[in-house]
C-alpha cells in the first residue's frame, strides 16, 4: 500500500481531514472530492492505482473526520474549503476530480478559480438535474441514495454491523477488502455498542438542496474553462441496469458540443466506479492521462 497522511486544514469553522498520498516533490497532484455521504476514502483504491502523482482527498465538511466542522454547506463553501486545501500544501494548480455530488463542487470549483486547476475530470456527477421547489429534499433523498440516508437514523452494536449493512447493499456485493474496509470504518463516530454514521444529516440536506435546486450549480458544468471529461457509469445507485445518466440524457446534455469528453464506463455501477478495482483502475488511467496532458501543455507555455 501506498504511503499516506492526515492532515488538518484550517477552514471557517474548524479544521478539514485530508488524506494525503504523497507523490514527487513538485510532482503533479490530484484534488479529489467524494459524494454526498461518503468520505475521503472513496478515492483510496483510485489512489493505489496511481503511481507518481501526489493525492489530496479532503473529508468535506460535516463528513468523516471532518464532521465537526461548522457553518452551512454548499458547493460554492466547498469549493472555498479546496482552495483553503490547495494553499495549505503549497499547491498552486492541480487536476480536479469529483465524484457524484463531488462532481457538482468541482464543477463550482473549477468555474470558479479556474486558474487553480488544470484538467476537471467528473466521476458519475456533475451533469445536474432539477427539482421542483414543492418536493421535499428527503424524499429525493432517500429515493435516490436510500441506505446513504437510512443509516444516519441508525446505531450499529460494532464495525462489523455496519460492514454487514452495506454489504446488503446490490450496489455493493461485489465489493470487499482492507480499503473498503476502511472506508467503511471512517464514517463511524461514537463508541460499541452505539455506533453513528460521522455524516452530519443536516450537512447532507443542505448540499442535496444546494446541488438540486440551485440554477448556478446546473449551469456550472456548461460554463467550465479548463479542460474537461465526464465518466459516466452503465449501472445505478442501487446497481440498476440504467445509470445515474442514461445515455438518452447523455445525448440530450449537449456536453459535447461544448467540449467535455464523455466517457462510458460498462460493468460498473455508481459505487463500483470508484470503490471497485475495475472501475478505479480506469479512472486511475483517466486521472494520468489528465496529468500528462497538463505536463504537455506547461512544456509547450
Amino acid at each position: 500500500m501506498r504511503e499516506f497522511e492526515d492532515v488538518g486544514v484550517e477552514v471557517p469553522g474548524g479544521r478539514l481531514a485530508v488524506r494525503r498520498w504523497p507523490g514527487p516533490a513538485g510532482g503533479p497532484v490530484v484534488l479529489a472530492l467524494h459524494g454526498i455521504a461518503s468520505n475521503g476514502l472513496a478515492w483510496a483504491r483510485v489512489a493505489e492505482a496511481l503511481d507518481g502523482v501526489e493525492i489530496l482527498a479532503p473529508d468535506l465538511r460535516g463528513r468523516g473526520l471532518s464532521r465537526e466542522v461548522a457553518g452551512a454547506c454548499s458547493m460554492a463553501r466547498h469549493a472555498d474549503d479546496m482552495l483553503a486545501v490547495l494553499d495549505r500544501f503549497g499547491v498552486e494548480r492541480a487536476v480536479l476530480a469529483g465524484h457524484s455530488m463531488g462532481g457538482y463542487a468541482a464543477c463550482v470549483a473549477a468555474r470558479r478559480d479556474p486558474g487553480r486547476y488544470t484538467e476537471l475530470v467528473l466521476v458519475d456527477g456533475g451533469l445536474g438535474f432539477p427539482v421542483p421547489a414543492g418536493v421535499d429534499i428527503d424524499a429525493v433523498l432517500h429515493a435516490v441514495v436510500g441506505p446513504a440516508m437510512r443509516k444516519l437514523e441508525m446505531e450499529f452494536a460494532d464495525r462489523a454491523a455496519y460492514h454487514a449493512f452495506w454489504a446488503e447493499h446490490p450496489a455493493f456485493s461485489t465489493l470487499g477488502g482492507p480499503l473498503l474496509a476502511a472506508y467503511l470504518d471512517r464514517d463511524l463516530t461514537g463508541e460499541a455498542p452505539h455506533l453513528r454514521s460521522a455524516c452530519r444529516a443536516d450537512a447532507i440536506r443542505e448540499d442535496a438542496a444546494d446541488e438540486l435546486r440551485n440554477p448556478d450549480v446546473f449551469a456550472a458544468i456548461h460554463e467550465i474553462t479548463v479542460p474537461t471529461r465526464l465518466l459516466w457509469a452503465e449501472r445505478g445507485l442501487s446497481d440498476e441496469p440504467t445509470g445515474l445518466y442514461a445515455p438518452e440524457v447523455i445525448a440530450a446534455s449537449g456536453l459535447v458540443a461544448e467540449g467535455i469528453a464523455l466517457h462510458f464506463v460498462p460493468d460498473v455501477n455508481h459505487y463500483s466506479v470508484l470503490l471497485g478495482e475495475p472501475g478505479a483502475r480506469l479512472v486511475a488511467e483517466h486521472l494520468t492521462d489528465a496529468v500528462r496532458r497538463t505536463a504537455r501543455t506547461a512544456a509547450r507555455s
